[in-house]
């Protein structure tokens, strides 16, 4: 959906009351959640995103999530050298339109995908620099601790993510995608491998959809900004790691910028499925309820139990 010029320079008004001229917007094709726009002002430019509407199709965590942005944009400027852009305004009255809307400076660069010279080993060295800065930073729970509050706060990162997985399986049941028995059955594989989960981890601040969109580059290929953090959550850096594999940002060079090498024990690998099976099964609910795309969506679904037939049952 698109916003009239009228609209949009409202929503700047209300919280650049300095603007008097009118902004000049151009859409931001890369979002695929939110109706992004660049917005020019005569000393500046901004960027201006607004949230589906309340009743659109969401994962659980994703409702309200624009909520948690603020205060993880504040924190990562304070505590880390991560480009991350500061929020002007998060809006959620629902004044001016029946949208969530957030308000930030723009940061420069492009979306990785427009600068396709850049050098891939020295981008992901500078993203595995980011978000070990990033996974430095710990909360005293776990799970998705913003202001949406899509779950309760747990004390272990093992409760965190049974409630987690619970809650995603509700959801591909919701859309109708898998049966009683089909989600009894996912509920249960999770409870046979749920000790692979039960040890000693910090609950570190994690992007959760680090990809080529999500990468901003200058032309000479250094990062300029890491952006959309509203899928964040607090937790074991490896389910970070796995939307990396699914995303293709887990190359060696990122693990040289990271500092650490990866857990590759066979206890790690059990775990990576899982956490490759949480990404994998959002994409049920976004392809059927937002893409309305169903054939997408069984496609999601096969592949899902593709990868469990294979390695987990």
């Amino acid at each position: 959906m698109t916003f009239s010029v009228d609209t949009l320079t409202a929503l700047i008004r209300q919280h650049v009351p300095t603007a008097e001229e009118t902004p000049v917007f151009s859409t931001i094709p890369t979002g695929k959640f939110n109706v992004s726009y660049r917005v020019e002002l005569a000393d500046r430019e901004l960027v201006l995103r607004i949230a589906p509407p309340r009743s659109a199709v969401f994962v659980f965590y994703e409702r309200l999530m624009m909520r948690q942005e603020p205060q993880l944009h504040a924190l990562l400027l304070a505590e880390t050298a991560v480009p991350v852009p500061r929020v002007l305004a998060f809006d959620d009255t629902h004044r001016l339109i029946d949208r969530d809307y957030i308000l930030m400076t723009a940061l420069p660069g492009l979306p990785w995908t427009a600068v396709p010279h850049a050098d891939e080993h020295r981008v992901l060295i500078q993203v595995g620099h980011c978000l070990a800065q990033v996974h430095r930073l710990h909360a005293t729970q776990y799970g998705y601790l913003g202001p949406h509050r899509p779950m309760v706060p747990q004390n272990s990162w093992v409760d965190a993510f049974a409630v987690m997985w619970g809650k995603l399986i509700a959801d591909v049941c919701g859309v109708g995608y898998y049966s009683d028995e089909e989600a009894d059955f996912m509920r249960r594989l999770l409870d046979h491998y749920l000790l692979y989960f039960d040890r000693p981890v910090l609950p570190s601040l994690l992007h959760m959809d680090v990809w080529h969109q999500n990468i901003l580059l200058d032309d000479d290929g250094a990062v300029t900004g890491l952006v959309d953090w509203d899928r964040a959550l607090w937790g074991d850096p490896e389910i970070e790691f796995a939307v990396l594999d699914y995303c293709g940002i887990s190359g060696a060079a990122f693990w040289e910028g990271y500092g650490q090498e990866r857990d590759t024990s066979s206890d790690a690998r059990v775990r990576q499925l899982f956490y490759l099976l949480y990404e994998m099964q959002k994409y049920i609910v976004i392809r059927h309820g937002r893409n309305h795309d169903p054939a997408g969506a069984r496609r999601a679904r096969q592949q899902v139990f593709q990868l469990v037939k294979q390695h987990l049952a």
